[in-house]
């Protein structure tokens, strides 16, 4: 990948790009990482990223990253936040962008590649010490997701197509990480006016419970 630096007389600034990739798997909201087969911090797992490739935009970066150390390509992000702490790299100065996208973790087979020597998913509650600030990342990208999640519903692959309103319910409580009132979130999430229903029942499910999906958004 080639370097993407800024300079001037007095010093070079690398940009780079990380990306928070959550699924949601069993009921449990999961995050992908990597683990770094190189220094620095060798041998810690953070999230998959890498310098901004000349020539490209920042989302472009992203997915060029993923696939060059994961194998995950083509997934839409939604941007976080930009870090420029001047001492967050132990070895130049970095500003990073973080991104984070929704993704099925098994529509998306996953492949150690380049100085990556492992990926996983992780339960977000059992998420170890990361390398460099990823922590921090981590947080900022799901304090992101949960507030796109309840202004915009904006779920991403975590849901298909048509889905119940318990199957969202069960998502809000993975991510939230909370039990919410089961008639108080369905007359919340009716009044947001951004689902419809799909005319089906969901088959193969005790009692058919009604199919709902998002409600196309037209350009103004």
């Amino acid at each position: 990948m080639l370097t993407n630096t800024v300079t001037s007389s007095s010093y070079e600034c690398t940009i780079t790009v990380d990306c928070a990739i959550f699924g949601f798997q069993d009921n449990e909201l999961k995050v992908l990482l990597v683990k770094r087969s190189i220094e620095p911090f060798k041998g810690y797992w953070m999230l998959p990223g890498g310098i901004m490739s000349e020539g490209s935009t920042l989302e472009e970066s992203v997915n060029k990253v993923l696939y060059g150390l994961t194998g995950i390509n083509n997934v839409h992000q939604e941007q976080v936040k930009c870090y420029s702490k001047v001492n967050r790299h132990p070895v130049k100065r970095v500003v990073t962008l973080c991104f984070y996208a929704l993704i099925k973790p098994e529509n998306h087979p996953v492949i150690a590649k380049n100085y990556v020597s492992e990926v996983e998913w992780f339960p977000i509650n059992a998420i170890r010490e990361l390398g460099f600030d990823h922590q921090h990342l981590v947080k900022d990208a799901l304090d992101t997701l949960k507030d796109n999640l309840n202004r915009n519903l904006i779920f991403g692959e975590l849901l298909p197509e048509k889905f119940t309103l318990k199957e969202l319910q069960d998502l809000y409580e993975g991510v939230l990480g909370e039990t919410l009132d089961r008639r108080n979130f369905r007359k919340r999430i009716l009044q947001m006016n951004l689902l419809e229903p799909a005319k089906e029942k969901k088959k193969g499910v005790k009692g058919g419970p009604e199919l709902y999906k998002m409600k196309k958004r037209h350009a103004k």
